[in-house]
């Protein structure tokens, strides 16, 4: 058989990208991040109160506030409300899942004062698609990690 004998090189039709630009955390916030992480799993998901029972309230989390609010009066049999025990660590707080710090950014003057190892920058959401693709070439040149700049 002819087609045994034959090797065929496969070859990767897309380069591999360049190794994601990483933020750099002291060792006590890398800590914090870690344990936000980890509280996020075991917290429950909070849904407005009767979410699945009409679709016009969506599962935005809403203060319970009827007097008679089984939710509001915090009945073991309802889902848990918001409280202040479900926060995040302090030094972890306000943190992009990335590790970064998010910097919203409205021109490519504004990535100039960056630090590109502590923050990244979101593109705000006004800004046209011109001004967009400046943004993110400038940030390339400074090695500014984009949060959205997919264009």
């Amino acid at each position: 058989m002819a087609g045994k004998d034959k090797k065929v090189k496969i070859v990767d039709e897309k380069p591999k990208a360049p190794g994601k630009i990483r933020p750099v955390l002291s060792a006590d916030v890398q800590d914090h991040f870690e344990k936000r992480a980890a509280r996020k799993k075991k917290q429950p998901n909070f849904r407005r109160q009767e979410w699945f029972r009409y679709k016009r309230l969506g599962t935005k989390w809403r203060k319970p506030k009827g007097l008679h609010s089984k939710a509001r009066t915090n009945l073991k049999y309802r889902a848990p409300n918001v409280r202040v025990g479900y926060g995040s660590p302090a030094k972890a707080r306000g943190l992009h899942p990335s590790g970064f710090r998010e910097v919203l950014v409205y021109n490519p003057n504004d990535l100039e004062s960056l630090d590109p190892t502590v923050n990244a920058a979101r593109i705000a959401h006004g800004v046209g698609t011109r001004k967009r693709m400046d943004i993110v070439k400038r940030a390339e040149k400074l090695k500014i990690h984009v949060l959205n700049g997919g264009v």
